[in-house]
């Protein structure tokens, strides 16, 4: 092989890496200065104790997977009351079912003492 046929891929990559420096240079140049983010009283007039971008404590993750379940509930009970005259007892069975389930789950997490906040 001879040097020439290498030269257009040495072209390529020297391209490659100059514009990779440019947007490097560009990135640097146009960067915004972050300042941190002061909030005001907003509905309730009172100062924040705490940044609007803290965490949430974790107490509220059982909270909130309780209130994803019954949501979910309700989503499987519109349809199954537009079918359960047609379908008959064993969509009821079906729905109680259902039910039964979903606060046993309350009932276990009750238990394990999701809802204490203390």
């Amino acid at each position: 092989m001879a040097a020439s046929d290498w030269q257009p891929v040495l072209v390529l990559l020297v391209l490659i890496v100059a514009a990779v420096v440019l947007v490097h240079a560009l990135s640097v140049a146009l960067r915004a200065v972050r300042e941190p983010v002061h909030t005001g009283p907003f509905s309730g007039g009172l100062e924040p104790q705490e940044h609007p971008l803290s965490r949430f404590h974790v107490r509220w993750y059982p909270v909130t997977m309780v209130f994803l379940a019954f949501d979910m509930e309700m989503l499987f009970m519109y349809p199954w009351t537009k079918v359960v005259s047609a379908v008959g007892i064993s969509a009821v069975v079906e729905m109680f079912l259902f039910l039964g389930i979903l606060l046993a789950g309350v009932a276990y997490a009750w238990r394990e003492g999701a809802f204490r906040w203390s």
